[in-house]
Parts: C-alpha cells; structure tokens; sequence
C-alpha cells in the first residue's frame, strides 16, 4: 500500500485545504460557508435557474446538504424558488436581486486571491495543473464507467 501522506487523494485534500485557507476568510466576511458559495457561483454561472438535480451536479453537494443550505440561502433572500411550470413537484432555483449582488460584492476580492495564487504558483503553473486535474477527472470517470478486468469498488 502506498504511504498515506503519498496518496493521491490525501494530497488532493491538502491542496485542496492550503488553497481554501486563503478563501474562507472572506466568505466568513460575508457570512458564507464554502458549500453556500458554491452554490451561489453554480447559480451565477448559469443563464437560467436551476432545478435542484443540476445544482448537486455542479457542486458536489450531497442533495439534503443542499436542501438545508438553498433553505438558509433563501431565508437570507438570496435566492428564490420557483415551481417548474411542467411540474409543480420540481422547483427551480435563482439568484435573487440580493443574491446577485452578493456575488458581484464577493468576485472582485475572490479574484485578488487568485491572483495572489497564481503571481506565487505561477499562471501557466496554474493552468497546467487545472488541465492535469480536468484529465486526470475525466480518466478515473472512465475508469468507473468503463467495463474491464480491474476491480473497483469491491466490483469487477
């Protein structure tokens, strides 16, 4: 077995934590967690509200996670639900006017910490990594998907 600190998904975690250590500071100025910010950009980036399906795919949140946090997003008027006019049973999920000037307050300074990253890290760094976690995303998705003789998972 490989040594724990040498893991793959260890150093994932503690890149993951060292690079987050530079946002949480901000998000707590503005009363958010990671996972409401998240959800707030998932929103911002789409043209159009989101079923709530969409929004666990794009942020990775677990879906009662995710019904608590849209729950306390909307009770600070951040975003609203609406009935999909094809099925009352769905709701789609939208930034409200607050929310989106949320967003547009917290962007600039979540952009002078990248900038920060990649003035140390270097920007073709940066980007060459973001390629390599893209590919290296899309081949352990293959992997799961694809049939073969490797066991994952406790299946063949």
């Amino acid at each position: 077995m490989r040594d724990f600190s040498a893991s793959l998904p260890m150093a994932l975690l503690q890149a993951r934590e060292a690079a987050m250590q530079l946002f949480r500071p901000l998000l707590a100025e503005h009363d958010l967690t990671e996972q409401q910010w998240r959800v707030l950009r998932a929103l911002s980036a789409s043209d159009e509200p989101l079923e709530v399906g969409a929004i666990v795919d794009a942020t990775f949140l677990l879906a009662p996670s995710l019904s608590r946090i849209l729950k306390d997003l909307d009770g600070r008027n951040l975003v609203r639900r609406s009935p999909v006019a094809t099925d009352q049973r769905r709701a789609e999920i939208s930034l409200t006017e607050h929310g989106y000037a949320l967003v547009a307050s917290v962007a600039p300074q979540s952009e002078a910490i990248y900038n920060r990253i990649e003035e140390a890290f270097g920007d073709k760094a940066l980007q060459r990594l973001l390629r390599q976690l893209a590919e290296l995303r899309d081949t352990t998705n293959r992997i799961v998907t694809s049939p073969g003789d490797v066991t994952i998972g406790g299946t063949t």
